[in-house]
């Protein structure tokens, strides 16, 4: 397969092309499903820092794994970034390049998750033991799931421009894949800091009750 196979567009595209027509739908609809995603995450940490108040509650030491999560992360959504100002240029080989990193950066990204869950749980940090514990396997897991949409997004992009169809609205769906990305690094930084330093005393302070 050809540069121009895999990629063939840039520039000049007319604004009233493919990409023109679809273009102001599909980025609305990324944003409200960014949108809706935040007040999901938004409604389980209230319920994190609510239960951290309970007698039963002994933080957790976090698995340095998560450290090389975060590294995976932004290479990944740094990689996607590239791929689609790439894409607009009209350089197909950086592009597929690029792209190809985010993807791998995805992946690995996945698999140094379920390498951290393996372990907390080698330090008998359960599921169903230590709340604190139970609390970082749904958040990372529902993180998680949300990486795994945005691989099948990543997968759906790739195969289109493998089967050479679809060229007009490569480099919008590559900043749209690329945008959801930055998204879940974001997310994914928030969660780090709630689950790294957030303690009870810390929430006490901010709601006046020290």
């Amino acid at each position: 397969m050809n540069q121009t196979g895999f990629l063939r567009l840039g520039r000049d595209d007319p604004g009233d092309g493919p990409a023109g027509r679809h273009g102001a739908p599909a980025a609305l609809g990324t944003g409200v499903f960014i949108g809706v995603a935040s007040v999901l995450f938004l409604l389980f940490l209230a319920a994190y820092t609510m239960r951290m108040s309970a007698p039963d509650w002994r933080a957790i030491r976090l698995p340095w794994q998560v450290w090389l999560s975060t590294a995976l992360l932004a290479a990944g959504s740094l990689a996607m970034a590239d791929a689609a100002r790439a894409a607009r240029a009209g350089r197909a080989r950086p592009a597929r390049l690029a792209w190809c990193l985010g993807g791998l950066a995805a992946v690995l990204f996945i698999a140094s998750q379920l390498w951290g869950w393996h372990a907390l749980q080698g330090r008998q940090v359960s599921v169903a033991g230590n709340p604190a514990g139970s609390f970082f396997y749904l958040l990372t897991a529902m993180h998680g799931l949300h990486v795994l949409g945005g691989v099948a997004a990543w997968l759906l992009v790739t195969l289109r421009r493998g089967s050479g169809r679809g060229d007009a609205g490569a480099a919008l769906r590559m900043a749209l894949c690329a945008r959801y990305w930055h998204f879940l690094l974001a997310l994914w930084l928030v969660l780090l800091v709630v689950l790294r330093w957030l303690t009870p005393e810390v929430v006490r302070f901010l709601c006046g009750g020290a």
